[in-house]
């Protein structure tokens, strides 16, 4: 998509925190991410080794680096350098040398080659409003080849507008206390206050119009996280 002077910041809106040096070398210690499941699960819907698979949001690459004996090529998109470069110093200090880092964003990432087999994207998309994450799926959606594999996981509410404050005030009681041990109460404050997590009522759709059929939806018990296995459709 050509940059207009309308067009969307994805740097700008990223979170401050996230460009940091010192936030991104903590960030693994903070997010406490087993990305074990996930290769299970992907290599269930037939990634093999001959598979490229595009990682929107990568962060420090727990995924990608995870997912890449098992494939030929990860990409590893992020519009923070700061946390490519966490990831870059693992792929080297683990000797993986088949993902490649660039730093852009669902807008901004102009994919080269042949569509892929798989997308992925986990905690990511929620930093673009409504009105972009439909523009970003669709955008992904054209990376993807016919019947490939996007697995999506994110912040997206599966309740009604009329429960969030008992859904949401049940949400931030489970917080930690402190930073190291995750998302406090004040940065999920900060989150609902400043980022753009949206209703699954109102995500699935703009994934269905973009070209994919949602094959799985699951919700957690508290109704704060979905994840999503969808097939690009034929168009």
């Amino acid at each position: 998509m050509e940059s207009k002077s309308w067009f969307f910041d994805e740097l700008a809106h990223a979170g401050r925190e996230h460009l940091e040096t010192r936030y991104a070398a903590a960030y693994d210690r903070k997010a406490a991410t087993d990305a074990a499941e996930e290769v299970a699960l992907l290599r269930d819907l037939g990634l093999t080794d001959r598979s490229t698979l595009v990682d929107l949001g990568a962060g420090t690459g727990t995924l990608a680096l995870a997912i890449a004996p098992h494939c030929r090529r990860v990409i590893a998109v992020d519009v923070s350098g700061a946390m490519l470069d966490v990831l870059k110093a693992k792929a080297t200090q683990v000797e993986v040398a088949n993902v490649e880092c660039v730093q852009a964003g669902f807008l901004s990432y102009r994919h080269r080659g042949d569509p892929v087999e798989f997308l992925y994207s986990r905690n990511a998309l929620h930093h673009l409003p409504d009105f972009w994450k439909a523009l970003a799926l669709e955008r992904a959606a054209n990376i993807l080849k016919p019947g490939g594999i996007l697995r999506l996981r994110d912040l997206v509410f599966s309740f009604d507008p009329s429960e969030a404050d008992d859904v949401i005030e049940d949400w931030l009681a489970d917080a930690p206390e402190h930073p190291d041990e995750g998302w406090t109460r004040t940065e999920l404050e900060g989150h609902l206050r400043q980022e753009h997590s949206t209703f699954s009522w109102l995500l699935e759709p703009m994934l269905e119009r973009a070209g994919f059929e949602i094959r799985e939806a699951s919700y957690d018990s508290a109704r704060i996280y979905a994840g999503y296995i969808c097939v690009k459709t034929a168009r």
